[in-house]
């Protein structure tokens, strides 16, 4: 009953949050009015279908087309597929909008697959929901909606993604984390967190060979993070000119070193301060979420470094060759060894599923031995799983014992 009553409290909850969305969503695209900044950085996208290149009407610089303006701060992650929909005949505000809007529902989506991963369902709902607790609208720069043509969220949807692929793609998450750069600057900030999962993801061992196998690992993927700027430099300079792209990146340094504004830089504290009083919530709430979630992403690290198949299997082998004989395993049939092996991991990949189980080790129908090579690999630490004698005469039994509970 209770779980029942739990099921039909979350797909009511989903209800609620796909239609609030909705509402954003549609408000932001047709209500809300296209305020400067959109404006300035929509010139970029027409004067590109115009002829005139990657330029800005230079509203900030004197009025006069500049080409690759540092003042631009919305890159062309986004500007670029605006140009894209507006080639197609599309209403310059309307279509320019789209696009911002298609990296929100991004966001959601990449939001929803993190949670699911840290903490089920309920987690993928928490996720979900956070965009619109966030309160962007403050400020001396704000966000009025997801459909504001800005490169806030599209770094944030990209960045989330990057997060994502990395375990299993690292060259990947690095040029998603370089085209959220070249949507907005300040995605800059994420790379000390790529290389900590870069670090995570290593090997575990010794700090030295760990700290190696983390810089291996790691060319790949910060070559690809450079790939986008390292291309819109380029094109930059071979458009510029030398003596052009010295006053170009002299502008692009005095740009992100100040932010774009003018005053005193704040301080850790009132940056933090900042960031508290930026939700739709109470700030002791928002701390205490801080704290649960940093919480729950620890524990979730763990039990996955726990369950990981790569793990288990690493542990079964030096079992194997410390209280196995080498003949005895060598008698073994291999391409069952294989399939037991691929069943530990697919049941490890499955979830929470608890022990697999091996046959009984005095039954003598050897053809249910292989299973008992999948033992728990949730267990954790659970000491070396002991083989059969290999002296011991009865042979076809030996396999079984392999992987008892």
């Amino acid at each position: 009953m209770t779980r029942r009553l739990a099921g039909t409290g979350f797909w009511i909850l989903l209800a609620l949050l796909v239609i609030a969305n909705a509402i954003v969503m549609w408000h932001s695209l047709t209500v809300l009015r296209f305020w400067e900044d959109e404006a300035f950085n929509l010139t970029v996208p027409r004067n590109l279908l115009a002829g005139l290149g990657y330029t800005s009407d230079g509203t900030l610089s004197g009025s006069h087309l500049t080409p690759f303006d540092p003042r631009i701060s919305t890159g062309p992650t986004v500007l670029l597929p605006v140009a894209g929909v507006l080639a197609l005949g599309a209403d310059p505000v309307i279509g320019a909008r789209l696009v911002p809007l298609a990296y929100w529902v991004l966001l959601l989506v990449g939001l929803a697959v993190l949670g699911r991963r840290l903490a089920g369902r309920w987690g993928a709902l928490v996720a979900v929901a956070l965009p619109l607790a966030f309160n962007t609208a403050e400020g001396v720069s704000p966000i009025q909606g997801p459909a504001d043509l800005l490169g806030e969220i599209a770094a944030a949807a990209l960045v989330v993604w990057a997060m994502i692929v990395l375990p299993r793609r690292a060259w990947l998450a690095g040029l998603l984390l370089g085209l959220a750069v070249q949507a907005k600057l300040i995605a800059l900030l994420a790379l000390p967190a790529f290389a900590v999962a870069l670090f995570l993801l290593a090997p575990r061992g010794r700090f030295g060979p760990s700290l190696l196998a983390t810089l291996r690992r790691s060319i790949v993927p910060l070559v690809m993070v450079a790939v986008p700027t390292l291309l819109m430099e380029l094109a930059a300079l071979v458009t510029l000119g030398f003596s052009g792209y010295e006053v170009h990146a002299r502008l692009m340094k005095e740009f992100v070193l100040s932010g774009g504004q003018k005053g005193a830089p704040t301080t850790i504290g009132e940056k933090l301060q900042t960031l508290a009083g930026s939700w739709f919530l109470p700030w002791w709430l928002v701390s205490v979420a801080a704290v649960l979630a940093v919480v729950v992403i620890v524990l979730a690290a763990r039990r996955g470094r726990g369950a990981d198949p790569e793990h288990a299997a690493e542990a079964s082998a030096r079992s194997d060759s410390a209280d196995a004989d080498p003949t005895a395993v060598r008698d073994a049939a291999s391409a069952p060894t294989a399939a037991a092996l691929d069943t530990a991991a697919l049941d490890t990949a499955g979830g929470d599923r608890g022990p697999v189980r091996g046959a009984d080790p005095r039954d003598a129908a050897s053809a249910s031995a292989p299973a008992g090579l999948g033992t728990d690999t949730e267990g954790g630490d659970r000491g070396p799983v002991r083989g059969a004698d290999p002296r011991d005469a009865a042979s076809a039994s030996a396999p079984a014992g392999l992987g008892t509970d």
